[in-house]
């Protein structure tokens, strides 16, 4: 029989405590309403006793988030009467409201961090769970550097706060200390003693990455019963991070059989709320991280790409669809093999080439990829219009592609704090065209001019610009919506200046749609 994992999302409290990743009220409420859509259980809107600021958010996202009775919502709180206060008095005007409170159990904590003896520590830990059950029914008491702590003296202080009234009892792997079997034996050991004092009572993992573990420790905690995983989006937290919830949740998902449980998480808000929270807070995926990575469901490998077109599952185990993505991407690199590449051409109409013919034009596919380093389908027309004009094709069977797309010839960017402002010159087939446009900054004003020479009715909603190799060459990403149907393209491109870096990358997007305008009607 399979059994629910509740998911406690700590995006908005230990996600938060990253450095730079400060949120504001109304971007928190923003993330909260993502999480409610997403399906979390229970989402920790932050540390209320840490500033106005954070109580009166807590306080809104109680109010606006939890006014359903279908998510819980709770706030950190140390075993002190004025943090447990601060949470009550904030998470009190949700439907389903939780005090959170967190007290040491290791050594360390108690003889270094508060420098008292361990009864004195329980005790603590006691009278702070029987005062937070006078405020509200659900109190969770979590035992920080659990996986650090004598196991009795770990038991001892659980047994003693379920018995004071604690609903949850949460053991963080707080350093990210213990390796998967250590874990699991720790979760088996206490699930155990747990389910015989009281089975109402759920047990809860909490797990840091700072050795790359977070995720299979916690995995490790489902397989050995724990009922509840704490964990953010995007692996965020302090340090090295927090256990991924995309990562839990699709591992559950996809070896199902493996570990005989569900949660509630609507999968496919995942990518939604991967990019809600990166584009927030300032903190990029890493491109090949599990599941929200930009390389998570991208192929380049010819080996790779040729599996995929012959049967998905020879190397996709998740479907990209699922998460929210539109589907797998094959990126045309100098690795592509003619597979992949016969493929993309066949795509775009380019289905009656010989076999000739398609060699002719790989090769020169394989000379602009080890140049361009990604080749896009605009690209793919130019190398077969280039390929026909080489072979003397006759000029009325002739069709002129590259007069369908922009070129860019010549920028420059002015950037100043009064009026930034770009002038380009771009080519389109025979025509040479020019615009020039003021903005909020140097990139607004050079897209804007960009799109006035386009006559696209498109919008920038993703903007990124990085250093690649070295420092010395700067890559470009754009993502462009079409206005009004919704459609949306990513394209990339590198340069040593970042301005055109910048330009190519969205003059390959708007190429991109231009190239949706002459695909062969199925």
């Amino acid at each position: 029989m399979t059994r629910k994992i509740w998911v406690f999302d700590t995006t908005l409290r230990d996600g938060e405590q990253v450095p730079g990743a400060k949120l504001n009220l109304y971007e928190k409420l923003e993330v909260a309403q993502q999480l409610k859509k997403l399906r979390v259980d229970i989402i920790e809107a932050g540390f209320p006793s840490s500033s106005a600021g954070d109580f009166n958010a807590v306080k809104e996202i109680a109010m606006k988030v939890g006014n359903t009775d279908d998510i819980m919502i709770t706030a950190l709180a140390r075993a002190v009467k004025a943090d447990i206060d601060a949470v009550y008095n904030s998470v009190k005007y949700a439907e389903k409201p939780l005090i959170h409170m967190v007290l040491g159990t290791s050594d360390i904590h108690v003889e270094k961090k508060f420098r008292k003896s361990k009864d004195q520590i329980l005790d603590i830990g006691v009278e702070a769970v029987k005062y937070a059950k006078t405020l509200l029914p659900d109190v969770q008491y979590s035992t920080e550097d659990a996986s650090r702590s004598d196991f009795e003296y770990l038991w001892k202080t659980i047994e003693a706060v379920v018995k004071a009234g604690a609903t949850m009892i949460n053991v963080p792997d707080t350093v990210g200390y213990a390796e998967p079997e250590e874990f699991g034996e720790l979760i088996f050991k206490l699930n155990d003693r747990l389910k015989n004092l009281n089975d109402k009572v759920l047990l809860s993992a909490h797990c840091h990455n700072d050795l790359g573990m977070a995720t299979a420790n916690t995995l490790a905690a489902i397989k050995n019963g724990a009922d509840k995983v704490e964990c953010t989006i995007n692996g965020i937290g302090e340090r090295a991070g927090n256990a991924a919830l995309e990562e839990i949740v699709m591992a559950i998902n996809t070896r199902s059989s493996v570990y005989n449980a569900y949660t509630n998480i609507n999968i496919k808000e995942i990518m939604n709320t991967s990019r809600l929270v990166s584009s927030l807070m300032g903190l990029d995926v890493q491109v090949n991280k599990a599941i929200t990575g930009d390389n998570a469901f991208a192929h380049s490998s010819g080996i790779h790409q040729d599996g995929l077109l012959k049967s998905r599952d020879a190397y996709e185990i998740i479907s990209p669809i699922d998460v929210g993505l539109d589907d797998m991407e094959l990126v045309l690199t100098a690795r592509s093999g003619r597979h992949a590449v016969k493929n993309a051409l066949e795509k775009l109409g380019f289905n009656q080439l010989t076999e000739t013919q398609f060699e002719e034009i790989f090769e020169d596919f394989l000379k602009l990829a080890d140049v361009k380093k990604e080749v896009y389908n605009h690209d793919l027309y130019v190398i077969v219009e280039n390929y026909y004009a080489k072979n003397d094709t006759p000029s009325e069977e002739m069709i002129h592609y590259s007069d369908n797309f922009y070129e860019l010839i010549d920028l420059q960017v002015i950037s100043n704090t009064n009026f930034p402002s770009a002038s380009v010159k771009i080519k389109k087939g025979d025509q040479i065209l020019e615009s020039s446009a003021v903005g909020s900054g140097p990139i607004d004003a050079l897209y804007s001019a960009i799109t006035e020479v386009c006559d696209l009715d498109i919008k920038l909603i993703e903007y990124k610009i990085s250093s690649v190799s070295r420092g010395k060459e700067a890559l470009g990403k754009v993502k462009v919506q079409v206005e009004h149907k919704g459609e949306k393209y990513v394209a990339k491109a590198t340069d040593t200046d970042i301005m055109k870096a910048s330009a190519f990358a969205y003059i390959s997007a708007v190429n991109s749609i231009v190239v949706e305008k002459l695909l062969p009607v199925v």
